[in-house]
């Protein structure tokens, strides 16, 4: 129980790190070079999250389960991220915007929790993955917020706040579904589909800068540190 704590804090509390960030270089820096940085952020992150879907979420779901089952569940995770990035441009706001950045870490905290109690070293590679997609996500978040007007300390306050979501997730996962191995890696399976709908439907297109090449090399980051995190953890 300790260390799923431990690890789903230091997991969740990127959320904060993100925000802090994104505070001081909305300080620090001219907007050009804020936009410069911005775009890698966005391709790093895209990279982390196709390794995540590669290394982690979708191997075990497709052992455990059939041709069609896995099918099923891995598409409608697509279908309901679609649903639920429509509401969230339709509706946006603070809620909204945080909403975005949550879809993909709730499910994969509580898988977090479920998996620690069989194999900790697939826990700590989730951890690994989820506390590296949640930095660039947040920072990114913090300037779509800005945009829309939010105070720099409501958000940081926010970021704060939502950084231990993911240990009350993870705690959820070990005691509802620490012996339920199919419904865990199906949660993985699910999450890894609305995943891929967001990285194409939000990520990818955002990563790219007129006139600039070098952003997209960011993806190509990402994912080799998510190798790496797989070689190490895994």
């Amino acid at each position: 129980m300790i260390k799923i704590i431990i690890y789903s804090l230091l997991a969740g509390i990127t959320i904060f790190i993100g925000g802090l960030l994104g505070r001081l270089f909305e300080k620090c820096f001219k907007k050009n070079i804020e936009s410069y940085i911005l775009h890698w952020t966005v391709a790093f992150g895209g990279g982390i999250l196709i390794a995540a879907i590669a290394f982690v979420l979708t191997p075990k779901g497709i052992e455990s389960f059939s041709i069609a089952n896995f099918s099923i569940i891995f598409f409608a995770g697509a279908i309901v991220f679609f649903f639920l990035d429509k509401i969230i441009e339709e509706k946006g706001g603070l809620l909204a915007q945080t909403m975005a950045m949550l879809m993909d870490f709730i499910p994969e905290a509580i898988a977090l929790g479920a998996i620690f109690v069989h194999n900790q070293n697939l826990g700590i590679l989730l951890a690994f993955f989820i506390g590296l997609q949640n930095l660039p996500e947040s920072f990114n978040a913090y300037f779509d917020l800005r945009k829309n007007n939010h105070s720099p300390q409501n958000i940081i306050i926010v970021f704060f706040i939502l950084s231990f979501l993911g240990v009350f997730c993870a705690i959820l996962g070990k005691y509802l579904l620490f012996t339920q191995i199919k419904i865990t890696n199906g949660i993985m399976l699910f999450s890894a589909g609305g995943i891929l709908y967001l990285i194409f439907q939000d990520i990818a297109p955002l990563s790219k800068m007129k006139k600039q090449w070098e952003p997209a090399l960011g993806a190509t980051l990402g994912f080799l540190i998510g190798m790496i995190g797989t070689k190490l953890f895994g």
